[in-house]
């Protein structure tokens, strides 16, 4: 970023109004940089370059908490450590292993098996070093690309996730816009930083600056700029909320492909029985329900159905 940049107001134009980051743009980097190196959280893959280490980190945080990734993480690569080894996997052990962790939709854990056999196979097992050539890989969208292209190759943009659109909308009052989220985020980001710059802005949103916020407590690095601070309004966006897994479709395409890992083959009736203590063949969730379950499953290339013998619909988990 040029120096007439630092001096410039941003977001004008943004489509709610004028807005502007504070004019010393230096001492808020410095100061947020200083404060994540002082102390953040320890995660073992903050400790890592290697974008295939950082992307299984990234696709299994994107539904669970942050604590329970790290066993999950380092069992998986303790299993598969390169893309190499994961391509060479059967699918259906990836995706046991997903379902075995509550990793959520299991159809992260197939994309993730395949991303790793396009490294192989369509880029001799390196990586692309781009956030656009990275979404080039199997369920890799703009955000999981990024966030590799920063943490791996330090040549990313700007993240901007839930809890840095918190961060602003609190600290320099951006209006809840998504443009006028990523031009300030771009705006107050280091050129050539953005591995730094983007741990420590997301841990500023996670440990400082959550729905209630702990300021003085952790020492929040902004509190002299900050706009929520001087006025005690700690208002933020609406965030939606993560849906119960209890319960939830998620949980239960779970048990569909444990239960067909141990057993392989089922019959409609029979898996259904094993998966649910209420089901019911005619019921709410009886065959109806199961045979869309089974159906999601499938599209998401999980299992293969077809009819027996005797005209039963089967599920086979798919090799």
């Amino acid at each position: 970023m040029s120096e007439s940049d630092d001096d410039a107001d941003a977001g004008s134009g943004t489509g709610d109004g004028d807005w502007s980051l504070p004019n010393d743009h230096e001492s808020v980097r410095e100061a947020l940089i200083a404060w994540y190196e002082d102390g953040h959280r320890e995660f073992p893959w903050r400790r890592t370059d290697d974008p295939y280490e950082i992307l299984v980190s990234e696709v299994m945080s994107q539904q669970t908490q942050l604590d329970r990734v790290v066993e999950a993480w380092e069992g998986f690569l303790e299993r598969w450590p390169t893309t190499a080894a994961l391509a060479d996997a059967d699918r259906a052990d990836v995706v046991g292993f997903w379902t075995d962790h509550s990793l959520g939709y299991n159809n992260r854990a197939k994309y993730l098996h395949e991303a790793a056999g396009q490294v192989e196979n369509e880029y001799d097992g390196e990586f692309p070093t781009a956030p656009d050539e990275l979404q080039e890989l199997m369920g890799v969208g703009p955000y999981t690309a990024n966030a590799v292209a920063s943490f791996a190759f330090n040549n990313g943009d700007a993240v901007v996730d839930t809890n840095v659109k918190r961060v602003a909308y609190r600290a320099f009052s951006i209006p809840d816009d998504d443009a006028a989220f990523e031009a300030a985020a771009s705006e107050l980001m280091p050129d050539g930083e953005s591995r730094v710059w983007n741990n420590a802005i997301m841990e500023l949103g996670g440990v400082a600056c959550t729905q209630t916020p702990k300021c003085d407590e952790v020492g929040c690095p902004w509190r002299e700029w900050c706009d929520a601070y001087a006025s005690g309004d700690f208002t933020a966006p609406d965030v939606p909320t993560q849906p119960s897994f209890e319960g939830s479709r998620r949980q239960f395409r779970g048990r569909v492909i444990g239960t067909l890992r141990e057993y392989d083959e089922l019959e409609l009736d029979t898996l259904g029985h094993r998966i649910r203590v209420d089901y019911a063949p005619d019921g709410e969730y009886g065959r109806e329900w199961l045979t869309g379950l089974l159906e999601d499953l499938e599209s998401d290339g999980l299992v293969d159905l077809e009819t027996g013998e005797d005209g039963a619909l089967v599920a086979r988990l798919r090799r």
